[in-house]
């Protein structure tokens, strides 16, 4: 029996953070905004701001220097907009000044801080006239004119508004040069045809200086106000500021930290680079979109189509300032008007996920340092041996010869070809890993992949028309163009020549940032507008090509500079489309890298963790944010890539792990094993049973998938999300949910044997028992032995599960129980999506089975909406129900009497059904 204690509702400890990040940097500057003057409230902040720096003054003997103009004083330090972002830079009076700017000083930030900027927007600083304004069939054509220049090289003095009332609740506004075309990114955007007729918004202009103002009608909101800061637009600096109306906001990844940012003077930068996840790094992939939770539950979204190297500055205006260096300013704002609403309407821009085979939602377990293919081998027998669930296996770099992508290390990896048959053999798969570095030092005519590659011209180029050489795992190397069609078909050709040795099952794609031991290249990068801009973002290293290749390098597309975030999603694509034509199935793609609409194509993994509390921890939140950004099928490595586990660390994460939609426990090198049969029989059967666990939700997780396939909702799911009325949610990151309907508490701390955590209002049930506990939204300390994970089930539903195998092959053979989890009303609801699990196309081709689950009025009833022969395969095989709240005299099946069990704590278990998935059924209990 479960044990609860309620607790006063607080929030749970954020996740343990040790100082890894670089020394704080100088701070820059902002702007004020039209918006707030005259308001009470803030009219008392910049009385505030006037006298705390006129005592700083008297106080610091004249340190801070001379007295600001009064438009300066004016302006609350909240809401100064930085004027000089620049980093590195000792921000001065005459530097600020000479940009025509405000200069106050302000006493320096705590360790680690950016603090106020000290050179801000006055409030008549120059900025854009909306010249004119027309309306189109399917919204506003405008011209923005500028009549003093900016401080960037290469002002463009005439833009081009487009606005776009695409839908009712999408909004599309595009800034961009008027006279001469930009780059901008090649992705697939939906074209409306029609202009909205009943949008939820309203949309209003500032002529002079030129802003957008957008509100939500029903409640007034103001959304977006961009007349806080100037717009300024350079050839390769390109900015623009809003207000926000709260500050609670979520997404603009790939960045390690809370769910939800913190707007004290944060900035975010986007521009993907191979590094361990660290706090305030920029990490693999860039995904320029943010959700935010308005006052009041509802909830907006914001992306800023842009694949150029940018930074999102937050500031406790609230406000935001977009930053980037190249490209357009193509925005696409969401209404939702709640959080599941957004993604879905996001998703519609960028495309919705791709339908994962079965197999890849089982468990796969990798390291890096199995040291051939034997060892492989008897780590997967080692698993059969204890019965222990796995689908997949697979093998880091060192299959490979000499680290070379397409080849096979024939004295340690002979038996390859041999582990691969046998894992087919028992319904188990195999993943290997490819770098985009192709070695190029091999001698000519040994090495096809790169032989040809340079024939063909499918390598990314120097300025002088010469591959680019950089240096990765195997020596120098060259790096394929993904954005050159001959290069798929080249990539297509090795893969073919690799599978007919080794007919391997997915791939991942790692390195693929692009990663790079050396800057730039074997002779660093040229000088030059790409290689060195007039304003670098904050990205690790100070320097667009740190760690990777010289933004100058020419690809077919375009240059590096503006294709650099897209890499790995370019190589994504490629991969899919040769996995379908090798295997005909479903591919199954990992991605280190990724950009937004990479979930058509791949699932990502969080990257190079450690064997640390704080890095299982900090996972949650990394996986909530890949569910925002549209990329469903992600996890981190369980247990820790880097440094040692230890028994009870590796427990705990193998519990959190078997609930990442995307599973793994991976390792480095040279460090001890941590696959669940190098420990203790305690914790190994911990590990098992978990797994079980898993396996024996798969029916449910799947049809999760297949919704986020169908429509864009999510599969793991912040609180906050189904509970937006509910404010002690919207922080929550500790926990998640599967779906609507399955809450997820892990213990993220050593040495305890209990965990808190919050049980929004509503009845739920423990998923083990099914007893009852009854929250009005509030902490709950529950009993967590170091066996057991807490999972309880939101009243209301119905989760379809199954008798757990050591495979899904093996799973989906077993008979089906349903698990129905009444509502204080008597009700539930639930769905099942069932296919073959592997063929391309199931549901647009109606290969598939659909059915639905409700009871009302203790009536259970299945209904087949949708049939396919796999459904007479599978049968059901028992009902559970949860929170009966009588014992019934009877229970009828389609009518006839069946016996039934029920327990004291209100479960009702109906057995030997007999019925397959196929057949519409009802179960009455009286």
């Amino acid at each position: 029996m479960m044990s609860y204690q309620k607790l006063t509702t607080t929030q749970p400890a954020a996740c343990q953070v040790e100082e890894e990040g670089a020394a704080p940097m100088p701070s820059g500057h902002g702007k004020l905004a039209p918006w707030w003057v005259g308001s009470g409230l803030l009219l008392a902040a910049v009385l505030l701001s006037t006298i705390t720096v006129w005592v700083l003054r008297q106080v610091s003997g004249g340190w801070l220097g001379p007295t600001p103009p009064p438009k300066c004083l004016l302006v609350p330090e909240s809401h100064r907009f930085d004027c000089y972002p620049e980093r590195r830079v000792v921000v001065t009076q005459e530097l600020c000044e000479s940009r025509g700017c405000c200069f106050i000083q302000s006493p320096p930030p705590a360790e680690g801080k950016q603090g106020v900027p000290w050179c801000f927007y006055p409030p008549d600083f120059p900025s854009y006239t909306l010249e004119s304004l027309n309306q189109t069939a399917l919204g506003m054509v405008g011209l923005l004119v500028r009549r003093e220049k900016a401080y960037y090289p290469q002002d463009v003095e005439r833009l081009r508004l487009d606005v776009e009332f695409e839908t009712d609740t999408r909004l599309h506004i595009k800034i961009t040069d008027a006279a001469n075309p930009r780059y901008e990114v090649p992705l697939g955007v939906p074209r409306v045809m029609k202009r909205a007729e009943n949008p939820i918004y309203s949309l209003n202009f500032s002529w002079d200086p030129f802003g957008v103002l957008l509100q939500r009608k029903a409640t007034g909101t103001v959304l977006l106000n961009t007349t806080v800061a100037p717009l300024i637009f350079a050839d390769q600096f390109l900015q623009i500021s809003t207000s926000l109306p709260s500050k609670f906001l979520y997404g603009l990844g790939e960045h390690r930290g809370s769910l939800m940012h913190s707007l004290d003077w944060n900035t975010l930068t986007l521009w993907a680079r191979d590094v361990s996840p660290t706090e305030s790094f920029n990490l693999y992939g860039a995904h320029p979109f943010y959700l935010l939770m308005e006052e009041g539950g509802n909830a907006h979204g914001v992306f800023l189509l842009n694949s150029n190297a940018m930074e999102v500055a937050l500031q406790p205006a609230p406000g935001l300032t977009w930053r980037t260096i190249g490209g357009v300013l193509d925005f696409y704002i969401f209404l939702g008007p709640d959080p599941n609403m957004v993604i879905q309407q996001y998703q519609q821009v960028i495309g919705f996920p791709a339908m994962p085979p079965i197999w890849a939602l089982g468990f796969h377990l990798c390291r890096w340092g199995y040291g051939s293919s034997n060892e492989t081998w008897q780590t997967v027998r080692a698993m059969r041996n204890y019965q222990i669930p796995q689908d997949a296996q697979w093998n880091d770099i060192d299959y490979m010869d000499g680290y070379r992508d397409f080849t096979l290390d024939s004295q340690k990896f002979a038996s390859l070809p041999s582990l691969v048959e046998d894992l087919h053999k028992h319904g188990q798969h195999y993943v290997m890993i490819l770098d985009p570095g192709i070695s190029s030092t091999s001698p000519r005519g040994s090495y096809w992949p790169f032989d040809e590659g340079l024939r063909r011209g499918v390598f990314l180029n120097t300025t002088q028309g010469q591959p680019l050489i950089g240096q990765v795992w195997p020596g120098f190397t060259a790096f394929a163009d993904f954005s050159n069609p001959d290069t798929h078909q080249w990539w297509l050709e090795n893969l073919q020549h690799f599978y007919a040795h080794v007919p391997f099952d997915g791939l991942w794609i790692d390195m693929n940032e692009p990663s790079n031991f050396m800057d730039g290249s074997e002779d660093g990068c040229p000088p030059g507008e790409f290689d060195s801009p007039p304003y670098t973002p904050a990205v690790l290293g100070d320097s667009l090509s740190a760690k990777t290749v010289c933004a100058s390098a020419k690809q077919k597309v375009s240059v590096h500079y503006n294709l650099h975030n897209l890499y790995g999603l370019m190589e994504a694509k490629a991969t899919a489309s040769a996995l379908i034509k090798i295997r005909g199935k479903r591919p199954f793609i990992l991605s280190r890298s990724t950009f937004p609409s990479q979930g058509r194509y791949s699932g990502h993994w969080l990257g190079d963790n450690r064997s640390q509390w704080k890095d299982m921890c900090y996972s949650i939140p990394g996986l909530l944010s890949f569910s925002l950004f549209g990329i469903p099928l992600v996890g981190a490595d369980i247990c820790g890539f880097s440094g040692s586990t230890s028994e009870e660390l590796c427990t705990r994460w193998m519990q959190l792990g078997a609930f990442y939609p995307f599973a793994r426990n991976h390792n480095t090198q040279n460090e001890k094993a941590q696959d669940p049969t190098a420990f203790s029989p305690a914790a190994r059967t911990a590990m098992k049973d978990v797994l079980l666990t898993r396996y024996s939700l798969l029916p449910f997780l799947y049809t999760l998938f297949h919704r986020a396939h169908l429509q864009g909702d999510t599969v793991a799911r912040p609180l906050f999300f189904e509970f937006p009325w509910d404010k002690a949610t919207w922080e929550l990151d500790r926990q998640f949910l599967w779906g609507r309907s399955l809450l997820v508490t892990p213990v993220l701390e050593p040495g305890v044997d209990s965990v808190t955590g919050y049980v929004p209002q509503g009845t739920w049930y423990d998923f083990y028992t099914g007893s009852s506990v009854n929250s009005s939204g509030e902490m709950l300390k529950m009993s967590a032995p170091l066996e057991h994970l807490n999972l309880h089930i939101r009243e209301g539903s119905i989760l379809p599960t199954q008798k757990p195998g050591t495979t899904t092959e093996v799973t989906r053979r077993n008979p089906l129980r349903l698990i129905v989890a009444l509502s204080s009303h008597a009700t539930a609801w639930g769905d099942l999506f069932w296919d073959d699990g592997e063929s391309l196309d199931t549901f647009e081709k109606g290969n598939y089975s659909y059915v639905m689950f409700n009871v009302t009025q203790n009536i259970f009833t299945s209904t087949v909406l949708h049939a396919s022969t796999e459904a007479t395969k599978v049968t059901i095989g028992t009902l559970s129900v949860f929170g009966v709240q009588k014992p019934p005299s009877k229970v009828l099946l389609n009518g006839q009497e069946k016996p039934f069990s029920y327990l004291d704590n209100q479960v009702l278990t109906v057995s030997d059904l007999g019925m397959t998935l196929s057949q519409g059924f009802s179960l009455q209990w009286l």
